[in-house]
Parts: structure tokens; sequence; C-alpha cells
């Protein structure tokens, strides 16, 4: 190290799991340069995280990489039809059409987003995202293990052990992003305040390869929920099978008691768990893996301590439950590798990367309480058929035939089944929690108009909308060669939008004087042009503005501020909102 002013890179990144590698390929992407390490010798060795909701697939199709996700994950026709069972062999207790595949919520996904949902397991996503940071010139430090860091008023030294020669070495940057994980040492090191429960409950997770087609591939789905004795204990709520790929790699979940010693996985051990499970004691079976893991309810409420940041697990530890878990830290990623861009280019002040926090700090609380709220929602299935903590598998064949029999009790336990299994809806078809986080920060100008009311459940139902703060929201357009393309392909791209329509011509006036004096490459585009014509008026329904309105869409597709008609001072009053929300005084 020559210098305090002198760098090896801009941002190194700590951990390559779907916030590391989402935030590695980001800055790359805009041409930041990056150094992701992993203390690993490549990538996720087990499937952990792999539902892919359309939010995250809209920001790896902003990234050109959602082609390579579909061509590797499991479609939403083989994922959503959830079972409640006793076995895989066993009777049934339910079914729930779920991630938007049901008939009444089909449409609402699609008119969503110009996306859908996949099953991609970390194995397949995190080299998809690795490869191509790489390809696009950030640099992968593998077998590199994270010591410490020192932070000054000028950027960061990080200190790592290379796991191949095993000596030291430290690299500086401006700054750093630990995306470490649950045990993240960067978010220790740079005193994160963390929130909330550690160690709520045991699980176990047993990754097998069997044939279970004969048993799953008439009802098609990622998620098989078991009831068995003791599934109430620890664990995400139920036992679980899940499908890794359809239908001969799976993994299972199983819960223990936190309270005693852990206990001991081995092969024998995981494999009468798998054939218990499945219900078939002759399976022919193979153990790849088994390990342990806690269910944590934690939150970080800080997200920044100077010129060090923490995304994805290290700054929300959660179950599985609801999938939100790489989804939101892929999202962290996306909301923090532009502003780092843009404070790094010299286009934004210091102040900017304070909103990262302010933004996604609450979306991690929620997302955090979501999840654990849907592990405890599990109990009232249970209630419904009469199982206690310690009921044996003839107390729950009893409890089933009860809801089952042709009586006054049995009628009354089959609605309170029916309305325990449609709580889960909060977890499977979560589309508000999905899509709707709205963001209120310095890098959002508010324009005092109240939301539109409405009756509809916000974590069940997705509300599109343009209010600053909400993501702009989707609308198919026809492109030049008559084509769809969604509002969203029109904007992000690591650039600024101007966004408009035919009469909007004094916005795109304004974009092109404002984008020279701020030295900013602002897009412009007004909805109506032969390039973005609103063939199907669906833009003119959504877009909350006058056609000679305006959005200022953020690169990550954030509405920043709006005009809902034209103005005189176009320039002076764009200039003065971009002024504001880059920290440009």
């Amino acid at each position: 190290m020559s210098s305090q002013l002198s760098y090896d890179t801009d941002v190194i990144v700590i951990g390559s799991g779907p916030a590391g590698g989402s935030a590695a390929l980001l800055l790359a992407t805009y041409g930041v340069p990056a150094v992701l390490a992993t203390k690993y010798g490549w990538m996720a060795n087990t499937p952990r995280a792999h539902i892919t909701n359309q939010r995250t697939m809209e920001v790896f199709r902003d990234l050109g990489v959602e082609d390579k996700a579909l061509a590797v994950g499991t479609p939403p026709d083989l994922m959503g039809d959830t079972v409640l069972c006793t076995s895989l062999t066993g009777p049934e207790i339910g079914r729930i059409a779920s991630w938007g595949t049901g008939p009444s919520s089909a449409s609402e996904y699609t008119a969503a987003s110009p996306c859908h949902m996949i099953d991609l397991p970390q194995t397949y996503l995190e080299p998809i995202l690795a490869s191509e940071a790489a390809a696009r010139g950030a640099k992968l430090r593998l077998d590199t293990e994270f010591l410490d860091f020192t932070q000054d008023t000028d950027g960061v030294t990080v200190r790592f052990r290379d796991r191949v020669r095993g000596d030291e070495f430290s690299l500086r940057a401006k700054y750093l992003i630990g995306a470490d994980g649950a045990r993240s040492r960067v978010a220790e090191l740079a005193g994160l305040p963390i929130a909330g429960q550690t160690g709520k409950a045991g699980s176990m997770n047993i990754t097998f390869t069997a044939d279970l087609a004969p048993y799953v591939a008439h009802r098609p789905s990622v998620l098989y929920w078991v009831m068995r004795p003791g599934a109430h204990l620890g664990g995400i709520g139920m036992g679980l099978v899940r499908m890794v790929r359809p239908w001969n790699e799976w993994l299972l979940t199983w819960g223990y008691d936190i309270e005693q010693a852990p206990p001991e996985v081995d092969v024998e051990e995981a494999t009468r768990l798998v054939r218990d499970l499945v219900g078939d004691p002759d399976l022919d079976v193979e153990i790849t893996s088994t390990s342990l893991w806690t269910v944590n309810h934690n939150y970080a409420t800080e997200y920044r301590n100077g010129r060090v940041f923490c995304a994805g697990d290290a700054v929300h530890r959660h179950p599985p439950s609801n999938g939100l878990g790489s989804n939101t830290s892929v999202q962290d990623a996306y909301n923090l590798a532009w502003k780092l861009a843009m404070v790094v280019r010299g286009e934004a002040g210091e102040g900017l990367l304070d909103s990262y926090t302010a933004e996604r700090a609450p979306v991690g609380k929620q997302i955090v309480d979501r999840a654990n709220l849907s592990r405890d929602q599990f109990g009232p299935i249970f209630a419904a058929l009469g199982i206690a903590g310690d009921t044996d598998s003839d107390g729950i064949t009893a409890g089933l035939e009860t809801c089952l029999a042709p009586t006054p009790e049995g009628a009354s336990k089959r609605r309170e089944l029916e309305k325990a299994i449609e709580l889960k809806h909060y977890e499977f078809n979560a589309h508000g929690v999905e899509m709707d986080q709205r963001y209120v920060s310095g890098a959002v100008l508010p324009d005092g108009v109240a939301p539109a009311a409405s009756d509809r459940d916000p974590e069940l139902f997705h509300r599109p909308s343009t209010e600053p703060g909400a993501k702009l929201p989707h609308a198919w357009l026809v492109g030049p060669h008559g084509r769809r393309v969604s509002t969203l392909d029109v904007v992000g791209g690591g650039r600024w939008t101007v966004l408009t329509g035919l009469t909007g011509t004094a916005w795109g006036d304004a974009a092109a004087k404002v984008g020279a004096e701020l030295g900013l490459d602002l897009r412009t585009v007004r909805v109506g042009d032969p390039e973005v014509r609103d063939a199907y008026g669906g833009w003119s329904r959504l877009s909350g503005i006058a056609e000679d309105g305006c959005l200022l869409v953020r690169p990550d597709g954030y509405i920043a501020w709006r005009s809902t008609t034209s103005s005189p001072t176009a320039v002076p009053t764009l200039l003065a909102a971009l002024r504001d929300l880059l920290d440009r005084p």
C-alpha cells in the first residue's frame, strides 16, 4: 500500500452469494472496478435459496441475464401445486395453487411484470452471477478469506488470507460491501446493530437423489409439506420435501429441539427420515449432504458504517418461508450498486449513500417479520386437525379421518381446515410483499399526492403506482419493429430516465440541458414516439400523469420524482430535483 489515496480497486465485495454476486455483476456492468472475494473454491455447493420472484427476474432482465436464468430454472407450471400431506404416498390434507399459478392470480401476475417466476436453486444462480461479473470486468478472488478491515476518511483497507498459499495480504478500496451471509464478519466488525431473536428453532437440511416421479409428477410442485410425528418441533412449520430438479433431485427439511443437543444426522438417519416423509420404506435413495441450521428473526437497523455497507443475509436473517431471502439479497445489491457507481464517478455526493439504509432496512425488517409469521401460520392447520405436539401417526390419521367424516363435526372441521390453509396464501401468493416495496428517503422527492385508496390486502395483491418511491409499473409498449417492449425495458441500464409523453417536449428539452449541466447521461423516453408506442393503452391507464407530465426514473427503475403536467419552468424544476436527489448542492 503506497498511500492512503491509492486504491487497488474501487469496491471490494465479500461473499459470492446472491447479494455479493449481484453486487459484483452490477458494478462491473456500470463500469466500476470491483473485486469479489470468497473463501470458497467455487460457488454454492448446496441448493439453499431457490424461489426467484418477478421483481428479481426484472433485475436479471435489466442486467441481460434473464435468458440464462430461464435456461436453467424450473418454470411456474412445475412449481405451483403446493401439497400438504401425511407423506408423499399418504393422504393429502390439501393443496394451494402457489406463485401466481392459480386461476384467480395468474392474470394478475402476468399483468404485473414482463417476467415470470422460476425456481432457480442457488447452485445454478451463483455461477451465472459470478461468471457474468468476471466477463464484464470484475476480478474474482476464490479461496480468499476475509480477515478484517480498517477504514479512514478516504477508503477501506481489507486484510485477507490466501487459502492456497496460506499468507496474508491487503487490498485497498474506496468502499467495502459485506455480503458474507448470516454469520457476517463484516457486519460484526462494522458494528451494525442487529435487532430481533437468534436461534428460534433448529432445522436440518438433507439433500438426496431419488426418483420420486411416481409420487409427484401428476401434482407438480416445488414444495411438498409433510405432517409426520414431530413435524411441529423446530424447523419451518412442517416437514418439507423440496424439489431441486424435477423429479430426481431433492432437499428435505426437518426440525429438531434447539434446547437439546444437536442431533447426529448420519447417512442411516438421513435415509430413514427421507423414507419416512416420502412414505416408501424401500425407496432407493442416495444421500448427498446433511447440515444443521437455526431459524432466526434478525434484521439490521443500519446497513452502513462509513464506507462499509452490508447486504443480503448479513442484514436480514430469517427462515426460507415465502422464498424472500435471495430475492431481497439481489434487490439490496440493485439498490446500492448504482448509488456507489454515481458517487465513485463524481456524479453524486456522499449523501446519496445514506438512502441505502433508509430504503432497504424497512424492507429487511418487513421480510424477516413476514417469513417468521408464515412459519408460525402452520399452527392453525395442526389445530384444525386436532393435532398436538405429542401426536403420533395414529393420532394424525385419526385427526384427518375426523376432518373427512360425513358428519356435522366433520363439516365444521373441514371449514376450519379450509380457513387454515387459506391463511397460507400469505406465504405462497404474497404478490404485494414481493412487488410493492416503497421507498422513503433522500433519493425520493414526494409530490404530496396521497396514494389512491384500495380495499385489497396489500400483502397479497400488487398495486402498481407511479407515486415517487414506487417501482415503475409494467405496461406493454410496441417498439420500432412491431415487437412488444415493457416500460421496464426503456429505463434502467444504470441510467436515469425522464419519461414523458408525445406532448412532453418541454421535459425532453429540459433533460438535455440538465444532463449537460450536471454531466449526467440522462435518457429521455417519450411514450407515443414510433420507438415506444402505447398501442394497447396500458401505459395511459397506469401512468398517473398527463401526457405532458414527467416521471424521473432512477437507474433501479424506481420513481424518484414526478410532475403530473408540463411546467413553464421545466429546466430549473428538473435541475433542482436532481440536485436534491443526488446530493449535488
